[in-house]
């Protein structure tokens, strides 16, 4: 869920004009699931860009504020929301962790990185959120932890449905600032893209898994 419709424009537009995201339509990129998809979308790239990342730093804080009023720690998904996780902690004053994709294989073999005290609220940062498969299992290993997950505040989404279903089905909230649909909805208002272009990414984000040029 967006947190509201300005904001995901203005987000989109901000993504789009420093290169984060790349629409190729006619030319798709490859994902390393295999998948063939007219959009790429690389949010490490707005940590180059001072007045974005600031921005973006201000409307996660704010919505963490306004949605989890109660949260005692953030926490970044590695390794793409370390950084915006640590920047969001640091807006808000409160302590911050992240946490591997897998235990490490040496030393502490920790898979939460920081000083995660026992029952403690937290919410997720996340940067990219596609089936959201990846971003679960830090909800899963924060909850297996003792953590209470209050919920999960992203940059972007491409909204698929399996992504929704995932999220509901893990019982975990999640918010962002700006998905999909909004994107090329405000491509196609503002003359970016033409009629043709926009039927080939809705008809994508529909079934990206079988999605063919």
């Amino acid at each position: 869920m967006i947190l509201d419709a300005q904001t995901a424009r203005k987000t989109a537009t901000e993504l789009l004009q420093i290169k984060a995201i790349k629409l190729q339509p006619e030319d798709p990129f490859t994902w390393a699931s295999g998948w063939k998809s007219p959009i790429y979308c690389d949010n490490r790239v707005t940590l180059s860009h001072p007045n974005l990342r600031n921005f973006l730093k201000s409307q996660l804080a704010e919505a963490v504020k306004k949605l989890y009023p109660e949260v005692e720690y953030i926490v970044g998904v590695a390794t793409g929301a370390i950084a915006i996780g640590a920047l969001v902690a640091d807006e808000l004053d409160l302590p911050m962790v992240y946490v591997r994709p897998e235990p490490k294989k040496h030393g502490r073999q920790n898979q939460i990185e920081g000083d995660l005290k026992p029952n403690s609220k937290v919410v997720v940062i996340e940067d990219l959120i596609s089936t959201g498969g990846s971003s679960l299992k830090v909800v899963e290993v924060l909850k297996e932890s003792g953590a209470e997950v209050m919920g999960m505040v992203a940059l972007f989404t491409y909204a698929f449905p399996i992504a929704e279903d995932n999220f509901v089905q893990a019982d975990c909230n999640l918010h962002t600032l700006s998905d999909y649909p909004h994107l090329i909805t405000q491509l196609q208002e503002t003359g970016a893209i033409d009629q043709a272009s926009f039927d080939t990414l809705t008809s994508w984000r529909k079934d990206p898994a079988n999605w063919k040029k």
